[in-house]
């Protein structure tokens, strides 16, 4: 049996590290984890035993980051401080003692000491982890690169390069894990669904307990304004009901006696007496909450990438840093003792005319440091993992639940789309469009002989015929009414024998029914034989469904619709939302067969989508490239079938997460495109020379700091 094991690592700031982190432990045998760098939670799924694997996982977590508290993941949310009284002295301290140094200006020894000192306040917590992480086998991180870069300038003689870069990178991580703190607060307020407690009714008393602690069958009260805390049926009072948190259309529903209501919502206006049918772990507002915790362990291609090319850059960079160092010092001294003019003498020339090694050395040793800082990958493995949870963030919050940055990514490249009918373009409720009289009875005598005849059936169709109908319609004898199951019913009344049903039936019962008679599905009504007229019955099409439907094919996807109905109901659907191709009379094992003959269609990278219902479409939905489910409010099958989750009835919600998907890749790219271009030019002006360690250090920090803010916007982006 596998289990889950959800790890919160506090003081977790490395990018670099927390990836590492992840592949290290998926590297274990039966193990399966996955690293949410912007919540700093690390997911750890297996069959092995726990006890004995969480202490390898911790080990594996302690060598990358000595520093890192570990615990297991609650239900509450850890509060950082940021601008620690801590921090803000030991910066304010080292910033002080720097800028006496550089006012001093001169090489004695004291000058010398305030560098020192300076130095040591700000970069002992990065030399101390660098020297941890050297102990432990991992040299190649973040504070690796800052500590032997600002060595390094100490070395030839740069201290005031060298504490100023430190100053930076201390102030930049800072200003980052504060971009890094809000962008996780934004998430969690976006997914803060759950209720900090709940009104329950033991012993003639109300108390007030965690929703945890409330089981199935008690009664909680629900006073005007507070969440619902768990799933369950009113037995007394109305109100109306706000659901934006979980469908994110703020459309306050009323709510009475009898009906079912769902945790995460909010009463708005009545006192609710509430009858739980849900534990607080099976509740809706917790299914989803972990639906969308869980989301980044499916993580988009760009964002595998993006690792695995994190892991060969850093060593790449730090050999060619080495490179710069000794070979250009080394040729150049070679070159001005062999060469007597040309090219290569005026080359040696243009490095400012110290041909002794000692020189060469300085200069390069320098360029090869700043290439160093320049070069820490972080900005990369920050904000692109962080741009795809903020689109499933902001996802969540417009009601479409998105199981992983992999689907998401899979929106940006539909080709076709294939919806269910009934329940997903219709609603999958009949109902009466017109009458037709063709004998001596009026519509209005039509309709009443129908409504009768049907009153004691419990089928759909019967259904949509009566409803509306006044009570106790149905004062017949019960031994004169014969349903006949697949054809209709058969009514005795007052010496009148009245036949509703089918054509099949009526040529059952001897009935001539008119041939121009209107397609679609009809019930025909004869009364002793003699065919009286007809209803039309239809399925009533969704609002949205011509909308969706229409914007999809601007969007040049081709649309297709799967269907058990009829051929003339089905091309009737199609025609009125403009489906382009249809399959109808559909059993479900032949709906799978027809929607893998669709996908092979597709191209290589095409991907082809499924919208249905939830249960009953879950074999299509499993076989498709990202299955859809509908209205998946208070459905757990529709919630565990399909890999997104339009939360509201709504087919037009595929607009709003394809629109979520394009803003995410326009935002991730961004990113990726500005990361890679400022670091590749300052990185070849660092080696040129043409570019000093303040302008690395913002290409370090101030790059990653940029791209964070970016992401952000994401979460607070509004979808048209």
């Amino acid at each position: 049996m596998t289990e889950r094991e959800i790890l919160v690592l506090d003081g977790l700031n490395c990018a670099n590290c927390a990836a590492k982190i992840e592949n290290e432990v998926n590297c274990i045998d039966g193990v399966n984890a996955s690293m949410n760098f912007a919540m700093k939670t690390l997911t750890v799924e297996s069959n092995r035993n726990f006890k004995v694997l969480i202490p390898r996982v911790e080990e594996i977590i302690k060598r990358h980051e000595p520093d890192i508290i570990i615990r297991k993941k609650d239900n509450t949310i850890k509060k950082t401080n940021t601008f620690s009284s801590k921090k803000i002295i030991l910066l304010g301290t080292g910033f002080l003692l720097f800028i006496i140094a550089l006012l001093m200006q001169n090489s004695s020894w004291v000058n010398f000491a305030l560098y020192l000192a300076a130095y040591i306040i700000l970069g002992a917590g990065v030399l101390s982890k660098s020297w941890k992480s050297i102990l432990n086998g991992h040299v190649f991180n973040e504070n690796f690169l800052m500590s032997i870069a600002t060595i390094g300038a100490f070395a030839i003689g740069e201290f005031n390069e060298g504490v100023a870069v430190m100053l930076f990178y201390q102030i930049g991580e800072i200003f980052q894990d504060a971009a890094m703190d809000r962008s996780r607060k934004s998430i969690s307020r976006l997914m803060d669904l759950s209720p900090d407690y709940g009104n329950v009714l033991r012993n003639g008393s109300v108390q007030t307990i965690a929703p945890e602690e409330i089981g199935i069958g008690e009664t909680i009260l629900v006073k005007p304004g507070e969440k619902i805390p768990l799933d369950g049926v009113i037995t007394d009072g109305t109100s109306n009901i706000d659901k934006s948190a979980l469908t994110g259309e703020y459309a306050p529903d009323a709510a009475m006696p009898g009906d079912e209501v769902f945790s995460g919502t909010v009463n708005i206006d009545g006192l609710l007496t509430i009858k739980v049918t849900k534990s607080f772990k099976n509740s809706t507002s917790e299914k989803i909450l972990e639906l969308v915790e869980n989301a980044s362990a499916k993580k988009a291609p760009t964002e595998k990438f993006i690792t695995r090319f994190a892991e060969i850059y850093t060593l790449a960079v730090v050999i060619i840093a080495v490179f710069i160092a000794l070979v250009p010092p080394l040729l150049l001294t070679f070159a001005k003792d062999s060469a007597s003019g040309g090219l290569i003498e005026f080359l040696v020339r243009q490095t400012g005319g110290w041909f002794d090694l000692k020189g060469l050395l300085s200069i390069w040793v320098y360029r090869a440091l700043t290439f160093l800082v320049i070069s820490c990958p972080c900005a990369l493995i920050i904000s692109i993992p962080l741009g795809y949870f903020g689109g499933l963030g902001l996802a969540s919050r417009n009601g479409v639940l998105i199981k992983g940055g992999n689907y998401l990514d899979a929106l940006n490249h539909l080709e076709t789309v294939v919806f269910d009918k009934t329940g997903t373009l219709t609603k999958g409720d009949f109902e009466v469009v017109e009458v037709v009289p063709t004998g001596k009875y009026s519509k209005e005598m039509l309709l009443l002989a129908a409504i009768e005849a049907e009153s004691n059936s419990n089928h759909p169709i019967a259904k949509s015929i009566t409803k509306g109908a006044p009570q106790n319609t149905n004062a017949f004898n019960v031994a004169e009414y014969i349903e006949i199951p697949g054809l209709g019913v058969v009514l005795n009344r007052n010496g009148e024998k009245i036949v509703v049903g089918n054509k099949r039936l009526m040529e059952r019962e001897n009935v001539i029914v008119p041939l121009d008679i209107a397609d679609g599905m009809i019930i025909h009504i004869a009364v002793n034989n003699v065919h009286e007229g007809y209803l039309v019955i239809s399925d009533v099409i969704k609002d949205d469904s011509h909308h969706t439907i229409n914007m999809l094919k601007k969007m040049g996807i081709k649309t297709a619709m799967l269907t058990g109905d009829r051929i003339k109901a089905a091309e009737a659907v199609a025609k009125k939302t403009g489906i382009d191709k249809v399959y109808p009379e559909l059993l479900p094992g032949d709906k799978v067969e027809v929607f893998e003959k669709i996908k092979k269609e597709s191209s290589k990278n095409g991907k082809t989508v499924f919208i249905g219902d939830g249960l009953n479409d879950a074999p299509v939905l499993a076989s498709a490239d990202v299955g859809v489910a509908m209205g998946g409010l208070g459905s757990d099958a529709a919630i565990e079938a399909a890999d997104i989750v339009l939360m509201t009835d709504e087919p037009s919600k595929i607009l709003t997460a394809i629109r979520i998907a394009k803003k995410t890749k326009v935002i991730v790219w961004q990113n990726i495109i500005f990361a890679f271009s400022v670091k590749a030019i300052i990185l070849v002006m660092g080696a040129g020379g043409m570019a000093s360690m303040w302008e690395a250090v913002f290409a370090d920090v101030g790059v990653a700091l940029i791209a964070i803010v970016n992401a952000m916007r994401l979460i607070r982006m509004k979808i048209n």
